[in-house]
């Protein structure tokens, strides 16, 4: 049931007032943290990795958030009817009043309508994708709600049988002439015809389907090709795949806008791709042959002698490869230098008997930098 999960903001670990920005940086540490790579065969972390996912996949998206804010888990639970559908809590067609469906899809009500053609109203959703989804680029199903003509009367509005009469009262153009005196003296304006609001037709039977308005709202399932290298912010345009056109006017596009999930191991900037790597202090100062993350998997990388932590290597076209092109960006690595902990006696005075050997020591470090630094203000 809903109410046994946990608070999302909870989950992360951040307030209700966080930013994008910090809601973005609780999930990528917490999804480190609890990966399954990190953590094979740990039941527990695997159920927090889940969870951490299910909490960001809500609260980075604006509309589930603001659901999830009004309603809590109920939102997104179909038991309570609230958010089962998926489509904002509508249901059948019989509680939409014609002009409703107009307004909120024609740009207005039915009294501002007109003969001429009007274009379909475009559709946005939003497609949350993996970190590998969208760099390697994948088929997605998504399912959304349109306006589309009546199949039962073809769009017309009335019933199987009959047709739509010419109105006698604007001859048919939906326009009427009106006069109003004013100041300047008698003005002569059109408007949109009481008797048929504006359409140029009376119905006189209406299709019992779509109650004379000669459009449905419907929910359609199309499959996506996701292009590799789509980043976080993107759009997908899909022309005449939104909502119908109404008098012979083009249907509307259908906007999908991306939402990449951080990764738990590489941050992503434009086609670049950049990740730190730890390495032990022997390593850095001797040198080493060390795995390192790309995008096709591990590879060796060979750590020159006398590395410093914060070092930053760059990996040529190893980046992401750009949308609908063959160029590729780069991968750059920084190192950090994991100092020892916990030595036992005997690694104790070997480094002591190191560090004297190179003649290093707090006092003589200090000294130094003291002398340099006076000069320098000197």
């Amino acid at each position: 049931m809903a109410e046994t999960k946990r608070d999302y903001y909870e989950v992360l670990g951040v307030s209700k007032s966080a930013s994008d920005a910090d809601i973005k940086k609780a999930y990528r540490q917490l999804a480190k943290k609890y990966h399954p790579d990190m953590n094979p065969g740990d039941k527990a972390a695997e159920a927090s990795f889940k969870e951490v996912n299910e909490a960001y996949d809500v609260l980075s998206d604006p509309d589930k958030k603001a659901k999830y804010d009004q309603y809590g888990h109920a939102a997104f639970d179909p038991a309570s009817g609230m958010g089962g559908s998926g489509f904002g809590g509508f249901g059948g067609f019989g509680d939409f009043d014609i002009n409703d469906i107009f307004s909120s899809f024609f740009g207005g009500g039915t009294t501002t309508r007109r003969n001429g053609p009007i274009k379909g109203d475009n559709i946005t959703v939003r497609l949350t994708l993996t970190f590998e989804e969208s760099v390697f680029g994948c088929k997605k199903t998504i399912t959304y709600q349109k306006v589309q003509k009546c199949d039962e009367c073809s769009g017309s509005g009335a019933a199987k049988g009959t047709t739509p009469k010419t109105c006698p009262n604007c001859g048919g153009t939906g326009q009427v002439r009106v006069q109003q005196r004013s100041p300047f003296g008698i003005v002569q304006t059109s408007k949109a015809c009481d008797e048929c609001k504006g359409t140029g037709k009376i119905i006189e039977q209406k299709c019992d389907k779509c109650r004379g308005s000669g459009y449905v709202r419907v929910s359609k399932t199309l499959d996506v090709n996701i292009p590799a290298g789509i980043d976080d912010g993107q759009q997908i345009a899909l022309r005449n795949q939104g909502s119908d056109g109404m008098n012979g006017g083009p249907a509307g596009n259908l906007n999908i806008i991306i939402s990449v999930r951080p990764h738990s191991v590489f941050e992503r900037d434009g086609d670049d791709l950049y990740c730190e790597v730890p390495i032990t202090y022997a390593e850095a100062t001797l040198g080493a042959e060390i795995d390192i993350p790309t995008l096709e998997g591990d590879q060796k990388f060979t750590i020159p002698e006398g590395t410093q932590t914060g070092t930053t290597f760059t990996l040529k076209n190893k980046g992401v490869t750009r949308v609908n092109s063959k160029i590729r960006g780069n991968l750059y690595i920084t190192v950090v230098v994991e100092v020892p902990k916990n030595l036992n006696k005997e690694q104790k005075e070997l480094l002591e008997k190191f560090a004297h050997s190179c003649g290093e020591s707090n006092y003589t470090k200090r000294t130094s930098f003291l002398k340099r630094f006076f000069k320098k203000d000197n």
